[in-house]
């Protein structure tokens, strides 16, 4: 039956999302980490891809995470001269991780769980309703 189809595709996505979720929430765990010596990098956001793979056996794709990496961007840098991590000019680099952004990114994977969780129960909803008219039969 299709709806149940559907419950698995939406399913994987709430998957996917919650995986999401899990690496925002420790990029911006994170987002103060400094490293201890200057040759020491600081803590290094990371990003998460997702793909569609298809599901021979139920005829259908869902969507799964890709990998999780690490984003290249350029460390900031923070004037402190006194800090153990601190370069010979007095600059410490700090973790590459934007609040904001991080912030933006755990609204959309939010509302994208929540669209696949209304389709969970929109669908059990109509398999109620179809269970419902059979038995009135």
């Amino acid at each position: 039956m299709d709806l149940e189809k559907t419950l698995y595709v939406s399913a994987s996505g709430l998957n996917a999302q919650s995986h999401r979720m899990r690496v925002i929430a420790e990029n911006l765990a994170n987002a103060n980490s400094v490293a201890r010596s200057p040759d020491q990098d600081p803590y290094r956001r990371k990003v998460i891809t997702f793909k569609n793979v298809l599901d021979r056996e139920l005829g259908i794709n869902k969507v799964e995470v890709d990998r999780i990496t690490r984003d290249r961007s350029e460390f900031g840098l923070s004037y402190q001269p006194g800090h153990p991590a601190a370069d010979r000019f007095g600059y410490v680099r700090t973790p590459n991780v934007k609040s904001l952004i991080e912030v933006n990114d755990m609204r959309e994977a939010q509302r994208s769980y929540e669209a696949n969780l209304r389709v969970i129960e929109a669908t059990k909803r109509m398999l109620r309703n179809t269970v419902e008219l059979l038995r009135r039969q």
